[in-house]
């Protein structure tokens, strides 16, 4: 089964990082892409640009609109803080040995991380 994993970090903490905060993250996720590639389960990864350069285009009856910035929800008592920093894509063979990877990656700097079944077909019934 093929999972996305979706990690998630604060881009302003991201940024204050030190270099030696740079180099501990760099050297986790390097072990684990290391790790997951010698088993053969990791498909494909990449970190993303600042979420400052995103576009979000969203759709509507009256016609899309096109925003700069992410896609975010924040209400009047929370502000949403964490956002998507990158992402990798994994085949193995359960829902745990997915969580088991992901939960590698979790840390000070990606805070929070998605595990999310991926289905091979682009049809809108059963997953």
């Amino acid at each position: 089964m093929k999972y996305m994993v979706l990690m998630h970090a604060d881009p302003a903490a991201t940024v204050a990082m030190s270099e030696a905060d740079r180099a501990e993250v760099f050297r986790r996720h390097e072990a684990l892409h290391r790790d997951v590639a010698g088993t053969g389960e990791m498909l494909n990864g990449a970190g993303l640009a600042h979420p400052k350069d995103t576009t979000t285009i969203r759709w509507s009856r009256e016609g899309s609109t096109t925003t700069d910035g992410p896609l975010t929800e924040a209400t009047e008592h929370t502000e949403a803080t964490e956002q998507l920093t990158a992402y990798f894509v994994i085949d193995c063979t359960s829902l745990e040995r997915a969580r088991a990877i992901a939960e590698r990656v979790v840390d000070f700097h990606v805070v929070a991380v998605e595990v999310r079944p991926i289905h091979d077909w682009f049809g809108m019934g059963e997953t």
